[in-house]
């Protein structure tokens, strides 16, 4: 008997281990989702990221722990995951020798769309997804970027309350990328999405909160500003200097609090990374000493630590 859906809490992942006889994939990994809301789900390739992506869509069983999706049970309630849930894995299932629209209608009608709504369903998903000018064509023909659409457009034929995406943009070429995320982007607004990749700046660009796993365990989750705050152990400013001398550096490092003094060769002027105790904001000493010394100050702001910071000092500190 099927309970009703969740309205708050999409996926729920509590303590989740799959192994394979010796091998541990994912150990007693926890996290939680909720409605409207994109996670990225980060990680270096082999962290742990499709095993778990297989387990949330009922493909694959996990070996203890628990997992649900809109409240229904990924391990008792297969069948209703699966209605719930629109997925496109890394390698979109398609059938090249099918026309899009053929292979739409197929899907929906797959995925218990209605005999009397399949024409409006595929209307609709090619409208959403932008196919409708090669409707008619062979997906065999099609471009990589294309056939990602008609991979997307099989995921959200049924109309899904959650979006599992893993490793969306894999193989496409810069433009299709920008492409995918902004479809993406788009689709958040009315879906909830979980986004599988190893892509740093995809994380950036279409998620609000990421989970970093490596080595099949979780090592943060939070949005990546707030990951970037708690991990920071100094403060950045960046100073652009017109006119820097030899003692530059040297004289920077005297300031009291500055840890470390690198000069990167940026145009047209040098940019100095000055790193100084956590909390410690020397700004208005390095702005008196620019002053004083007459180096022509251009710019001087902080400097937060990117989510690729964050992710390779978490990687970093698993693998050592």
């Amino acid at each position: 008997m099927s309970t009703q859906p969740c309205q708050d809490k999409m996926i729920d992942v509590c303590d989740v281990t799959k192994r394979y006889g010796q091998l541990t994939a994912i150990d007693k990994i926890s996290f939680s989702v909720t409605k409207g809301e994109v996670l990225a789900f980060l990680g270096p390739n082999g962290a742990g990221k499709t095993t778990t992506m297989r387990i949330l869509t009922c493909f694959l069983p996990a070996t203890s722990g628990q997992a649900s999706v809109a409240g229904f049970d990924c391990f008792e309630q297969p069948m209703d995951v699966k209605r719930t849930i629109g997925y496109l894995p890394e390698v979109p299932p398609l059938y090249p020798e099918m026309t899009v629209i053929e292979y739409l209608d197929f899907s929906a009608r797959l995925k218990g769309v209605e005999n009397h709504n399949v024409d409006k369903a595929v209307d609709r998903v090619l409208g959403r997804v932008a196919l409708g000018d090669v409707r008619k064509r062979l997906i065999a023909n099609l471009s990589r970027g294309y056939r990602q659409r008609v991979g997307l457009a099989q995921a959200l034929v049924h109309e899904p309350l959650v979006l599992i995406l893993d490793e969306p943009t894999s193989g496409l070429d810069p433009r299709q990328i920008i492409e995918i995320r902004e479809l993406i982007t788009s689709l958040a607004e009315t879906h909830t999405v979980i986004l599988s990749t190893h892509i740093l700046p995809e994380a950036t660009a279409v998620c609000r909160r990421v989970v970093i796993i490596n080595g099949g365990k979780i090592m943060a989750q939070d949005s990546h500003e707030r990951l970037s705050d708690k991990l920071r152990q100094t403060a950045k400013a960046s100073m652009i200097l017109r006119s820097p001398t030899g003692k530059t550096i040297q004289q920077l490092n005297a300031v009291s609090g500055v840890q470390n003094v690198l000069r990167e060769e940026t145009l047209p002027y040098p940019t100095y990374l000055i790193e100084s105790s956590e909390n410690q904001d020397l700004r208005e000493d390095l702005a008196r000493l620019a002053v004083n010394q007459e180096w022509g100050l251009v710019e001087l702001k902080s400097v937060t630590m990117t989510l690729e910071d964050v992710f390779l000092k978490l990687t970093r500190e698993r693998s050592s």
